[in-house]
């Protein structure tokens, strides 16, 4: 049932995975860590914490297009994605987007309602507010210089919990050698693309049921600004999950049955 694939559209292409059988549709948009390594050829690796619902679901996980620009923005990303779904002929969707994923997901939601069953933005701002300037700003420095150790150290410093660094420091000194791309580029692109983000004035017209996830502790966006979102989006409900960061949706057991759960209520 894992598939892995390159779908091109007008003007471009880009790598997904898709896994399930199931009749109703949820894709998926990952956060600025595809910048790094896109989905291509990792169906199976990806396809773990949603088993439990592909008899239901098929899922469907997308990277940015390929040869990403610089200066591409946030809404272009958007329009590709819009793009993307037409050319597979996917329909009507539910759409999750993580972090940088969610922002798209804003713009996405916003623009092409008719694309959109239910949205969740997990750790997502409606725009970059002084700390998500901060650390973005700080890890193109370090992709600039090269610093791949400093830029995944940094990373995981502010988003994981107290209790998650602990395990995960002892693998600071590898973490220079693991997952270090040959250009930073792509990386570069999508981070820049963060810093020029703003949909406070767009998200008002999302229409679709939305559930805004957040971590109370969030020293990447702040829980201010998973608030500020839920706010701005016409009936969406609010989650914070007390005592986690930004890594929420990695750490917390029961983050995909509670994004599958409002996937089904009032269905």
């Amino acid at each position: 049932m894992a598939k892995n694939g390159c779908v091109s559209f007008p003007g471009g292409s880009m790598y997904y995975v898709s896994f399930g059988r199931g009749m109703k549709k949820l894709i998926v948009l990952p956060g600025l860590s595809d910048g790094l390594a896109t989905v291509k050829g990792k169906a199976l690796l990806l396809e773990s914490p949603y088993r439990p619902y592909l008899s239901d679901y098929t899922v469907f996980l997308f990277s940015r297009r390929n040869d990403l620009p610089a200066g591409f923005t946030i809404r272009q990303m958007a329009e590709d994605q819009a793009a993307a779904i037409s050319a597979l002929g996917i329909g009507k969707s539910s759409v999750l987007g993580v972090s940088q994923g969610g922002m798209i997901a804003q713009l996405l939601a916003a623009e092409h309602p008719e694309l959109i069953e239910k949205l969740v933005l997990a750790v997502t701002a409606p725009g970059a507010n002084e700390m998500t300037r901060a650390c973005v700003e700080r890890w193109i420095r370090f992709a600039e210089a090269g610093d791949h150790r400093a830029l995944m150290s940094d990373t995981a410093e502010h988003s994981y919990s107290p209790e998650k660094l602990r395990q995960y420091r002892k693998l600071y000194p590898v973490l220079g050698l693991v997952g270090r791309p040959s250009d930073y580029g792509r990386f570069l692109a999508n981070a820049r693309a963060i810093l020029g983000f703003d949909a406070a004035a767009a998200i008002g017209k999302i229409a679709a049921p939305t559930l805004v996830i957040g971590g109370a502790d969030d020293r990447i966006i702040g829980a201010e600004a998973s608030r500020e979102l839920a706010a701005g989006i016409p009936g969406a409900e609010l989650y914070l999950y007390p005592g986690l960061g930004h890594a929420a949706y990695e750490e917390a057991g029961d983050f995909y049955t509670r994004v599958f759960r409002f996937l089904e209520s009032g269905s």
